[in-house]
């Protein structure tokens, strides 16, 4: 496999959408790396013409920290030239017919050229507005499938979605791909995506006509997606979205190879390019962060539930093996969920443990320079007991300080509202984050170990080393999280 990546790779003309994305650059740099005669990369991304969008993209992606080995390995000149002849900006929305592309001539050359094409363009704000949801993460799959199938050329769709489509199962949860007629509310009623977007247009056309802010349609159409994911069973928007957007490529798929990646919380490279590289703070890094800068005296969380991380760079791994093992087959509807939670579980309490002890030893400096000490975090295991715990520590205080800004409205100090609304925030975070903090379910990635197998046997038999590594045993979750991951996080996320 491990050869056949890199030929697989050769001559190839991959089309990336949300090419600015984390997981979407870690993947175009991969390939850039060990196959620089890829033949062309259509990169989509957000912009308002062709031009703008290499703008982004060198700005974004390519003068990042993330191709500094690149860089290195083939010298300045040299990426600038493969860039220029390999990599071509399309500027595009993937919730758009055709992404956009106005550009009839550029439209027929892509369909005539690409090979495969990769779906990593979503939204990953879990209260996102229905209707941005639906038009990213839903409709705007169905859009690249329709564009894969104009393409004459074209052996695969890979997709990636998220293990989170799960909603908040337990148990083992199989790699298994949605049979939409199967998807019913406690009700009974089935699902119906057609209906839930016109519900949505419905309740936008009421909103425009009743004259409301930009800042209430933004509200209405976020309580909204809440609303409908929380009616058929799902936790929020976000996992909704991206459930239907499954459901509607593999209805509408015909004979068109779709392979759908379903990563867990995906985190720094543990290798590749080189250790610890991340950008922004995702999910439970928040938190570890949070702690760090003394700032989390209190958390919602079990600290026997698994915490499933996965390696970004394991994830675009993954997607290179699974797009050259089945390109072609116009058979496979496969799903792989790329994860650590089966085979190599974590705990949020042994994280904890692990953060208490890193930071600790390695504290960070505050805005003057001092050192920040932390201490044990109070982890409270349901909602009940930490709305109890918030009430009694924060919300009583908080009516005193009330009761003292109507009596001294001149005071100097933190103000009622200022700490009212920073607790609000918090309540508001927690209660989105809920579902996974206090997760009971472990991702079953029989599909990946056998992906995963079958590579290293192949690397075994070509005499070469591990370059499409994704088997998450490999992983020492305490040398990962405190030689690699956190030092990531402080040298990456916080310097900006």
């Amino acid at each position: 496999m491990e050869f056949n990546c890199v030929q697989f790779l050769l001559n190839k003309t991959i089309l990336v959408t949300g090419a600015t994305g984390f997981l979407a650059k870690v993947f175009v740099e991969k390939i850039l790396r060990v196959q620089p005669n890829v033949k062309k990369l259509y990169l989509v991304v957000r912009a308002s013409d062709n031009e703008a969008a290499m703008k982004r993209l060198q700005a974004e992606v390519f003068d990042k920290d993330l191709f500094k080995v690149l860089r290195e390995n083939i010298g300045e000149e040299n990426l600038n030239t493969m860039l220029s002849e390999r990599v071509v900006p399309v500027a595009g929305d993937i919730s758009t017919d055709n992404f956009g592309v106005k550009d009839s001539n550029l439209r027929e050359l892509m369909q005539k050229e690409i090979d495969v094409v990769v779906n990593v363009a979503a939204t990953t704000n879990f209260d996102e507005r229905y209707d941005v949801g639906l038009g990213i993460n839903t409709f705007g799959a169905l859009n690249v499938l329709n564009f894969a199938k104009k393409c004459v050329k074209a052996q695969l769709l890979l997709h990636v979605s998220t293990a989170y489509v799960c909603g908040e199962k337990s148990g083992l949860l199989r790699e298994k791909p949605f049979i939409m007629e199967e998807i019913r509310n406690e009700d009974g009623h089935q699902l119906d995506i057609n209906l839930e977007m016109e519900l949505m247009k419905q309740r936008l056309k009421e909103l425009h006509e009743q004259h409301c802010s930009d800042k209430d349609i933004t509200r209405s159409m976020k309580e909204l997606g809440m609303e409908r994911a929380k009616l058929h069973g799902w936790p929020n928007t976000y996992v909704f979205t991206k459930s239907m957007g499954e459901m509607l490529l593999g209805n509408h798929r015909e004979s068109l190879p779709l392979v759908i990646i379903r990563p867990t919380m995906i985190t720094s490279t543990v290798s590749e390019p080189f250790p610890g590289w991340i950008e922004g703070l995702r999910t439970v890094d928040s938190v570890i962060i949070a702690y760090g800068k003394g700032v989390l005296k209190c958390f919602l969380v079990n600290v026997n539930s698994v915490c499933d991380m996965i390696p970004v760079d394991m994830v675009a791994n993954a997607m290179i093996s699974a797009a050259a093992t089945h390109a072609g087959n116009s058979e496979v509807h496969m799903v792989y969920h790329v994860g650590s939670s089966h085979q190599n579980p974590v705990t949020f309490g042994e994280i904890h443990e692990i953060s208490v002890r890193y930071f600790t030893k390695s504290p960070l400096r505050s805005r003057n320079g001092s050192l920040i000490a932390v201490s044990k975090v109070r982890l409270i295991s349901n909602m009940a007991l930490f709305s109890l715990y918030m009430t009694l520590r924060f919300k009583l205080p908080l009516q005193l300080l009330k009761l003292i800004d109507i009596i001294y409205p001149w005071r100097s100090g933190e103000k009622y509202g200022d700490k009212n609304r920073k607790i609000n925030m918090v309540m508001r975070l927690v209660e989105l984050y809920e579902p996974y903090v206090l997760f009971k379910g472990i991702f079953d990635d029989r599909n990946t170990e056998s992906l995963c197998v079958s590579q290293k046997e192949n690397e075994t038999n070509n005499s070469i080393g591990s370059v499409f590594d994704f088997d998450p045993k490999t992983i020492n979750w305490g040398d990962y999280l405190t030689s690699i991951h956190i030092p990531g996080l402080v040298t990456h996320v916080l310097k900006n």
